[in-house]
C-alpha cells in the first residue's frame, strides 16, 4: 500500500460529508476553510510521540480518540467551535489493520463535534502524530489565560489525578500498586486514553468566564500560567477538590501530589466573578459537566493550598515539562 492509497483508504471521505464551513477539503494543496464572518480563527497544534506521550502497546484505536481530543481540549480552554483539523502521520509501515482502528478512533471523536479531516501529511518514519485543529470565537469572547481577576472564584471541570495514577500503576510504582491497585488500571487506562475534551462546556463559558485553559500538565502547574499572564495569585482549598473513587485510598501526600501535579487529564480550569455563579452552574447542566468551585484568585503572587483545617501554605507546581 503506498502512499496516496494510504489516504485515499483510510482517512479521504467523500466531499459531501463536509459541512459548509469547509469549501475544500483532502485532496489537493491547500484546505479552504470558510469561517464565519466577522468571527475569529483559533488555531492549535499538539503532537504525539510514541514513547514519549504514550506507550507503544496503547490500541490504535484509542490512540485516535486522544491524539484529535487533546487538540479538541485546546478549542474548549478558548471557548471556540471546531472548524476542521489536518493530520501529520509518521509511521514505520503501512500497516492496514493498525491504520483502519486509528482513523475509527479519530473519526469517531471528529464526527462527534463535526470536526472534520481537511487535509495533511503522511510520511515514514518513527510513530508520531501531529494534529493542527481549526475552530472560530466570536470577538472579545476568547477565554484567555491573561483574563482572571483578583476576586475571581476558581473552578475545574471533572476531577484530576486518574490520568497520573494509570500511568503510576502501568509504572508499576509502588504507592501506586499498593495502595490503589492493580484491578483499577482497566478504568483509569480509559482516563488516560481516552479524555473527553470539554468542548460544550467551552462554549457555554464563552461570555462568562474570565480566563480558562485546559489542564494537560497538571492542575497546579497549568494554573501557574493563568496566574503568571494575569498577574494575580490564588488559594486552592484542598477539601473541594473531586476525589475519584480509586484516589481515596492513596497515602494523602500522594493523592494530592495526583489531583494538583498529575497531567493528562483535559480538563477545564477556569475563572470567573462571583456575580456568575449561577450562569456558571447553568453553563454546567447545559454541557452535562460536572464543574466545582476549587478556590479564589486574589490580587497577591504565586500559589497557596488551604488545608481542611484552615491552613494555607505555598504550593510550589511540579508540572510537566519535555525539557526538565
Amino acid at each position: 500500500m503506498g502512499e496516496f492509497e494510504l489516504i485515499r483508504r483510510h482517512f479521504q471521505r467523500p466531499t459531501n460529508s463536509y459541512p459548509d464551513t469547509v469549501a475544500l477539503g483532502v485532496g489537493d494543496d491547500c484546505a479552504l476553510l470558510q469561517p464565519t464572518p466577522g468571527w475569529q480563527l483559533a488555531v492549535s497544534t499538539d503532537m504525539l510521540v510514541e514513547g514519549r506521550h504514550f506507550f507503544p502497546d496503547v490500541a490504535a484505536e484509542a490512540l485516535g480518540h486522544k491524539a484529535l481530543a487533546v487538540n479538541l481540549s485546546d478549542l474548549a480552554a478558548m471557548g471556540a467551535r471546531p472548524l476542521g483539523f489536518t493530520l501529520a502521520l509518521s509511521l514505520p509501515a503501512a500497516d492496514d489493520a493498525w491504520l483502519a482502528a486509528f482513523a475509527r478512533g479519530l473519526f469517531a471523536l471528529a464526527d462527534a463535534h463535526a470536526c472534520p479531516l481537511v487535509g495533511g501529511d503522511t510520511t515514514r518514519g518513527p510513530l508520531n502524530i501531529c494534529i493542527t485543529v481549526m475552530g472560530e470565537v466570536q470577538p472579545q469572547q476568547a477565554l484567555r489565560r491573561d483574563a482572571a481577576r483578583a476576586g475571581d472564584d476558581l473552578y475545574l471541570s471533572g476531577r484530576t489525578g486518574e490520568a497520573r495514577l494509570a500511568l503510576e500503576l502501568m509504572r508499576g510504582t509502588d504507592w501506586a500498586v499498593g495502595h490503589a491497585g492493580m484491578p483499577a488500571l482497566a478504568q483509569l487506562r480509559e482516563r488516560l486514553e481516552r479524555p473527553t475534551p470539554r468542548l460544550a462546556l467551552g462554549r457555554a463559558l464563552a461570555g462568562v468566564a474570565h480566563a480558562a485553559l485546559d489542564v494537560s500538565d497538571g492542575l497546579a502547574g497549568d494554573l501557574g500560567h493563568i496566574l503568571a499572564a494575569s498577574g494575580v495569585g490564588a488559594v486552592i482549598d484542598t477539601a473541594a477538590l473531586p476525589v475519584a473513587p480509586d484516589l481515596r485510598g492513596l497515602p494523602p501526600e500522594h493523592r494530592l501530589d495526583c489531583l494538583l501535579n498529575g497531567g493528562d487529564d483535559y480538563e477545564l480550569l477556569f475563572t470567573a466573578p462571583p456575580a456568575q455563579r449561577q450562569a456558571v452552574a447553568a453553563a454546567a447542566v447545559a454541557s452535562a459537566t460536572p464543574v466545582q468551585r476549587i478556590g479564589r484568585v486574589h490580587a497577591g503572587a504565586g500559589l497557596c493550598v488551604r488545608e481542611a483545617d484552615g491552613r494555607e501554605r505555598p504550593w510550589s507546581p511540579h508540572g510537566f515539562d519535555h525539557f526538565a
